[in-house]
């Protein structure tokens, strides 16, 4: 299994096992994450507590929704950016990736970086951040 880590953090983000697609000439990555449920789940046996004397107690429900590859990685969401505050973003996050990559690297990706950002702004309602 190969696990991706990001450059700047060493933080692992991704791995293999789930499925993702190369957008934007392999400058982005689409992964299809799964919404999924932890912790205590309610079930239904069939008793009737009440019909027998018994009082219902119930469970606490700590059951909670998460997507799996954010839970996985132990990612923290973030607040949703508005457009300003992607844009100044992102050119921070440029700066700081391209002084990692190696020369040709760093020419590819800032040819392919632009493409990927109006792409990202287009659907920066739709997004969610990790």
């Amino acid at each position: 299994m190969l696990v991706y880590q990001d450059l700047l953090t060493g933080d692992e983000l991704l791995s293999d096992s789930f499925p993702y697609r190369e957008l934007e000439n392999g400058v982005l990555w689409e992964v299809d994450g799964k919404w999924v449920v932890q912790g205590a789940v309610d079930v239904d046996i069939g008793a009737n507590p009440s019909a027998e004397g018994g009082e219902d107690e119930g469970v606490d429900d700590q059951a909670v929704k998460v997507v799996d590859i954010v839970d996985t990685f132990r990612l923290q969401e973030q607040p949703a950016f508005d457009k300003k505050q992607f844009v100044t973003f992102i050119k921070r996050y440029i700066k700081n990736l391209t002084a990692k990559l190696e020369p040709e690297k760093a020419e590819e990706f800032k040819k392919g970086i632009e493409g990927a950002t109006k792409f990202l702004l287009g659907k920066l309602k739709d997004l969610q951040f990790a």
